[in-house]
């Protein structure tokens, strides 16, 4: 299966998860957005896009509005993403995206998981070179050509460009995200995104069995439960 298969089944992970921990989330990720650029919609595509996906996913109008309007404050929470590297059982390796307000208490419940299944963090690149940091945008439509080709003529080169059913299915470096869909917002009208997400994708991928596998998902489940983690990112066929 491909990338965009994986980034289906995580989609469908998400919406097993607490909706609360979701809303909360997205709360973070507009705020951080609006603060770092303009608190404003139409002015900061960034915070644009994001809001779009947040509505995607039905997260309620008030805590979008609640977030942007706590962005036009002074002060506030300084939140930061900050990523970890680790080692699960066997070969298998994961990659923790977190947005946190303390950085000491996130790092803490992080290795603590790990270390509850005697497994553990690692340095900086330990893990991520065997990932490709990567952007993937699919819509349904038959303009396979005409997309394609104005890509190129927007100095965007996909990294994967493929037609899967009936939906297009372009991979490109997370720097073109959003000329890929302006590029899309100009030929589809009122186009509506099957998959729009950045993530990291492992280059190769481990089988884990018995032990190691239950080990894994031990890990993962505790992983998930830290409300700071935004994100699992790991190299098993699940």
């Amino acid at each position: 299966m491909g990338r965009a298969y994986e980034v289906r089944k995580a989609s469908i992970q998400k919406t097993g998860a607490a909706k609360a921990k979701l809303y909360s989330n997205y709360a973070k990720e507009i705020y951080l957005a609006a603060k770092k650029g303009t608190p404003d919609i139409e002015a900061n595509v960034s915070l644009k896009r994001l809001v779009e996906k947040a509505k995607k996913e039905q997260v309620p109008g008030d805590i979008i509005h609640r977030a942007i309007e706590k962005a036009k404050g002074a002060g506030g929470e300084d939140y930061e993403v900050v990523t970890y590297e680790g080692f699960g059982p066997g070969a298998s390796t994961l990659i923790i995206r977190t947005l946190t307000d303390n950085v000491n208490r996130t790092v803490g419940m992080v290795r603590a998981a790990f270390n509850k299944v005697h497994k553990s963090l690692g340095v900086s690149n330990s893990v991520s070179y065997n990932y490709d940091y990567l952007a993937i945008i699919s819509v349904k439509s038959n303009l396979e050509e005409e997309i394609f080709n104005a890509l190129l003529l927007n100095d965007i080169e996909p990294v994967d460009y493929e037609k899967e059913n009936e939906e297009i299915v372009i991979t490109v470096n997370p720097s073109d995200h959003n000329k890929v869909k302006d590029v899309l917002e100009k030929l589809i009208t009122n186009v509506e995104y099957e998959l729009d997400e950045e993530g990291m994708y492992a280059k190769d991928k481990v089988t884990l069995e018995n032990e190691d596998l239950e080990i894994f998902q031990k890990l993962y489940k505790m992983l998930d439960e830290i409300d700071d983690v935004t994100d699992i990112y790991h190299n098993v066929n699940l």
